[in-house]
């Protein structure tokens, strides 16, 4: 089992943790899945981005975490090295954004507005009240599918290979920001993404069929 495994102590209330899990899940499209006749969250896709799974539970203050992301041949890939890195690093780094999120310091008095996790009460509080919290952000991620999916369409008629690469980091980076205030600019990006991949391809298809036919 190759996994990318993460044991974090909070001791935050259960309610606050799986708020703010519960919240980069919804973001981040995962949804309930089966990975081997294991219960996992899953996002993603077989086509182009591969999928990403993930598994967590959270008891006694400690987090448990489990990532990894679906390998050729069926296999399991954690999120280090080179092999499936354009997969691997952004995974990884949004990750890394909820561990830090998870570690905020949870305010002392509750008030209304921003950002609320009132679910299940206020934090394990006598009187339930919303308590604004700092959540995973992903607008960055949409800024950057935008650019990406226009560098891919660029790149993708000068240097076919080169176009790939960013359209398939930028569909990576749409599906990531697709939950956030600037969705529709991750949407666009998304879209940019595909065009620059198709363009890409085609180039590509080109170049080989000229070079056969000249020799």
């Amino acid at each position: 089992m190759a996994r990318y495994v993460r044991d974090i102590e909070l001791n935050k209330p259960d309610d606050f943790v799986t708020f703010i899990v519960n919240d980069y899940l919804q973001k981040n499209q995962f949804a309930m899945s089966d990975w081997k006749g294991e219960p996992a969250y899953r996002a993603g896709d077989g086509m182009v981005e591969g999928f990403k799974y993930l598994k967590w539970s959270y008891s006694g203050g400690v987090l448990h975490l489990e990532a990894w992301l679906k390998g050729t041949a069926g296999g399991e890939w954690d999120l280090d090295g080179a092999v499936g890195a354009l997969m691997k690093k952004p995974y990884k780094k949004s990750l890394e954004q909820l561990f830090e999120v998870l570690q905020q310091e949870i305010p002392a008095q509750s008030t209304a507005g921003g950002n609320t996790a009132a679910s299940q009460g206020a934090y394990g509080q006598a009187n339930p009240q919303p308590i604004p919290v700092r959540t995973t952000d992903n607008t960055g991620a949409a800024t950057a599918a935008l650019v990406l999916g226009i560098l891919s369409i660029v790149m993708g008629v000068l240097v076919a290979l080169v176009g790939v690469i960013l359209g398939i980091i930028g569909l990576s980076q749409a599906r990531m920001g697709s939950g956030s205030s600037k969705a529709g600019m991750a949407k666009t990006g998304k879209i940019l993404s595909i065009i620059g991949i198709c363009i890409s391809a085609a180039v590509w298809f080109l170049n080989i069929v000229f070079t056969v036919a000249l020799f």
